[in-house]
């Protein structure tokens, strides 16, 4: 059965070449796109740098005659609040995607267990992998010190397998520094610097309170 998985990060479901691979038979069609690196933006009339949560500068994608640009910087350069909604896979823009506006500085909060799936934290970069099935527990943004933070824990009936290739290629390609790394079929353990500044610490193991399924927990901090 076909995996769906929500890579946020770009208007339409693509992924960027060097981690396509990763999700073979998953719910996504592989293209040939280009970078274009000679589109400039301007944001009234100031010129603008698209960026990711870990701060790197972020290329346009030319394919088909049209050009894409990743949502959550777009949503930044325009002030323009962003959400995901990881329990119904969609990207909410605009004042109806909640309360809490991205890239304003602020800070906001949410944590503890629930019945109902949560929606991942809005600092955690947007194209950190989150299976489709996740049931999130734990939310949380804030900021210390003018340092974006994120937690997430969630549950997957996804196999530490998959999970660990997943990560573990996620991580290479991002440019895991100062880092170690255990993955086996029974747990994950992740921590170093992704882009070799911006804290990342993931741990995977089964669930001991939801049979049949495993348990991730997440923690991220800007540079």
């Amino acid at each position: 059965m076909k995996k769906k998985w929500f890579i946020a990060g770009l208007t339409t479901a693509m992924l960027a070449s060097g981690s396509a691979g990763v999700f073979a038979g998953a719910n996504l069609q592989q293209i040939k796109a280009y970078l274009n690196h000679s589109l400039r933006i301007e944001v009234n009339g100031s010129a603008y740098k698209l960026k990711d949560g870990n701060g790197k500068t972020l290329t346009p994608i030319t394919y088909g005659g049209l050009t894409y640009l990743p949502t959550r910087a777009l949503a930044d350069a325009l002030d323009i609040p962003i959400a995901y909604d990881a329990a119904n896979q969609k990207v909410k823009i605009g004042s109806t995607s909640g309360s809490a506006a991205s890239g304003s500085g602020g800070s906001t909060a949410s944590g503890g267990s629930s019945s109902e799936s949560k929606e991942r934290p809005q600092y955690l970069p947007l194209d950190f992998p989150v299976p489709y099935d996740a049931v999130i527990t734990v939310s949380s943004d804030s900021v210390l010190g003018g340092v974006r933070q994120s937690k997430l824990t969630y549950y997957t009936q996804e196999t530490l397998d998959t999970m660990g290739m997943v990560y573990s290629e996620y991580v290479r390609i991002k440019g895991l520094g100062e880092g170690t790394q255990s993955v086996t079929s029974s747990s994950i353990s992740i921590k170093g610097r992704l882009g070799g500044t911006s804290p990342l610490t993931i741990n995977g193991a089964a669930s001991k309170t939801k049979k049949g399924y495993n348990e991730f927990t997440v923690s991220w901090s800007e540079s």
